[in-house]
């Protein structure tokens, strides 16, 4: 059986608002970090809100779900990870978040805070760690 955050991965992979405030407790407190911004709010539908408002936008298309992974709890609190392949207007991107979350005796998420690493533009082919550290010493 899946866990509560994987099947909240799989809800935003499918963008399926449905799914997802079906997986949140109806006075889930969300806290959420993105590279330009935090977000907060009380409710399943400030979730669907910010998930699919502002992150994710109806132009933009998750073309899969590249991975989830699940991590020990840190004694009451779950850990998920999940990446995405997405499309949006401007090209390929890929974006990663992080998830803890903790739940209520309903099976629900109760309380829920996301990092997001942003939309990442896609690379067809990726530098060895080498190339990575040089292009770092350059840009420095």
């Amino acid at each position: 059986m899946p866990t509560l955050g994987e099947r909240l991965a799989h809800a935003v992979a499918a963008k399926d608002h449905d799914a997802v405030r079906a997986v949140l407790a109806p006075d889930v407190d969300f806290r959420a970090l993105t590279p330009g911004r935090a977000w907060e709010g009380t409710g399943p539908d400030v979730v669907v809100a910010t998930l699919f408002g502002h992150w994710f936008e109806d132009h933009d298309e998750v073309e899969a779900l590249l991975g989830v992974e699940v991590g020990e709890p840190v004694e009451d609190t779950e850990r998920v990870a999940y990446r995405l392949a997405l499309r949006t207007p401007t090209g390929g991107r890929t974006a990663e978040q992080q998830a803890y979350y903790r739940g209520d005796e309903d099976g629900r998420i109760a309380h829920l805070r996301i990092m997001c690493s942003g939309f990442r533009p896609t690379r067809t082919t990726r530098p060895t760690r080498r190339a990575d550290a040089e292009d770092d010493a350059a840009t420095g």
